[in-house]
């Protein structure tokens, strides 16, 4: 229906765009001829920058709508233009005009594509940084550009339907308030990454979360130090969110090193009385073999070398006192085989573990493929950084089962990457999993 909308809504522009053909052909006053063109141009600069998103929408969601709605239309007058200029190729008329209106027709219609793309380019993230690349190269080349208008049509629409039907879906159970857990959520990073208000650790997790009830805080423990000092950090903060909302107790979801923090400020450190639930997330209890192995092969000079690089840059981002090799070698099998032997779960805290994987080395992109490989002899699958015997803790352990060829990474898991990716939605995997904590009491 919107199709049909559209070629309809488009036709003064394509007339437009051949205006100097109708110009010849149509035999009428020519100050008529005038003001038809410049009506016709006054409407097509309306049509290019009017919303005709889906009224009631999300800005970004409506805009992205409108984007691929305006795209499409220049991408069908394109094709339909091609038409119109082989057409004429057969035809008497004079060369100069033939050639007048395809270089008219070129400029409108390109344009119209540009309009939408701009629009397309503001609101969506679904759209590979390549594909821009390749526009910048190709927008001004037939043909092939309307190859490439076309692909970022149908990434903005697929977008579109997603999260729109997103959009509804919390729309129509707002009131039940899914994710209102007894006790509020506490979301605990892994290594190398910091809880910062602009980029969020959990991609659009959190908002989704909160959308549906959740009261949601953050662990903002230093990226990277040693398991004991970093659960330090995390007990206080615990501490801070249970004096800050009145709550008996909170919620952990915890992902990555996150997750051996966690279980250390829980046993080591009295906060399993402040704890009501741990849920795990790609977290390497059991170690990460392959950091073992590359600890050994890399030469300290450059081990130390790298350390005092990361530690400069994060104490300048904003961490007091980070020790990349203390964060590393306690992910490596010794260290976690000695974690795991002088910290047992306790009975008062509720656990819980899940664990993905990557189907191949192009599941991901750089460091998880080149970790992929690293990690394939020490495990039947791993995420790009952890096996799946390593992430599969307890007997309360979950496997995210993907249909496709792609899998699911280590950073995919967390919504690192904003991708919305086919047969798994990263952000109501995390709903079903609060919904579950709610059902539980917790």
């Amino acid at each position: 229906m919107k199709k049909i909308r559209g070629t309809f809504l488009s036709i003064p522009v394509l007339l437009l765009a051949n205006a100097p053909l109708l110009w010849k052909l149509i035999d009428i006053n020519s100050l008529l001829k005038t003001l038809i063109i410049i009506l016709f141009a006054l409407y097509t600069l309306v049509f290019m920058f009017k919303s005709h998103g889906r009224k009631g929408s999300h800005g970004k969601i409506r805009r992205l709508d409108s984007g691929a709605f305006v795209l499409g239309c220049g991408v069908l007058q394109s094709v339909i233009q091609l038409i119109i200029v082989i057409a004429l190729c057969f035809t008497k008329l004079n060369g100069w005009r033939l050639l007048a209106n395809a270089l008219c027709a070129y400029a409108i219609t390109t344009l119209l594509c540009l309009s939408g793309i701009v629009r397309i380019a503001a609101s969506a993230r679904q759209v590979k940084i390549l594909w821009y690349v390749i526009l910048l190269f190709t927008w001004y080349i037939p043909l092939v550009n309307c190859i490439v208008f076309r692909k970022f049509y149908k990434a903005a629409r697929s977008e579109y339907y997603f999260e729109q039907a997103k959009l509804d879906l919390d729309a129509a159970r707002k009131e039940n308030e899914i994710c209102k857990t007894k006790y509020p959520i506490l979301m605990v990073h892994g290594i190398f990454f910091r809880d910062w208000q602009v980029i969020n650790y959990w991609g659009r997790v959190p908002n989704e979360l909160i959308r549906n009830g959740a009261e949601v805080y953050y662990g903002k423990q230093q990226s990277a130090n040693k398991v004991s000092v970093s659960a330090t950090e995390l007990a206080e903060r615990i501490k801070e969110v249970i004096a800050e909302t009145g709550a008996e107790k909170v919620n952990i979801i915890a992902h990555s090193k996150g997750g051996l923090d966690s279980r250390y400020a829980i046993s080591h450190l009295g906060m399993d009385k402040y704890v009501a639930t741990l849920t795990t997330i790609n977290t390497p209890h059991y170690g990460c073999k392959f950091v073992d192995m590359l600890l050994e092969k890399i030469p300290e000079s450059i081990q130390g070398f790298v350390d005092r690089k990361y530690n400069k840059l994060f104490t300048a981002l904003g961490d007091k006192d980070p020790s990349f090799l203390d964060g590393v070698y306690d992910l490596t099998y010794k260290n976690c085989s000695e974690l795991n032997a002088s910290t047992p779960d306790s009975q008062l805290v509720s656990y819980r573990s899940v664990m993905s994987k990557m189907n191949s080395i192009r599941s991901a992109g750089f460091p998880l493929n080149i970790g992929y490989l690293l990690n394939k002899p020490y495990g039947k699958g791993n995420d790009g950084l952890v096996t799946v015997e390593s992430g599969l803790y307890g007997e309360n352990s979950k496997m995210i089962e993907h249909k496709g060829k792609r899998g699911i990474s280590h950073g995919d898991v967390i919504d690192l990457f904003r991708e919305n990716i086919k047969d798994f939605d990263v952000r109501e995997f995390y709903v079903d999993i609060v919904k579950e904590l709610k059902e539980q009491g917790f």
